[in-house]
């Protein structure tokens, strides 16, 4: 049995943890990383994926700066 108290100290951190992830400075950040680096070179129909992704997630422009 979780304690309320236990309870609300998880939710702040879920909640800390989604705004730090969120957030441009670690959109940046993980994009200087190879394991979140996007190739230039992939195939077409990986890169319609990816736009349609971005789009989903509210971006309307459709590119998040990876051409």
């Amino acid at each position: 049995m979780m304690t309320r108290n236990k309870a609300e100290k998880e939710k702040r951190l879920a909640a800390e943890v989604r705004r730090q992830v969120g957030a441009k400075a670690m959109t940046r950040f993980l994009r200087t990383l190879p394991a979140f680096r996007i190739d230039a070179d992939i195939p077409d129909r990986f890169r319609d994926l990816l736009d349609r992704l971005d789009r989903a997630a509210g971006n309307p422009s459709g590119s998040s700066g990876r051409r």
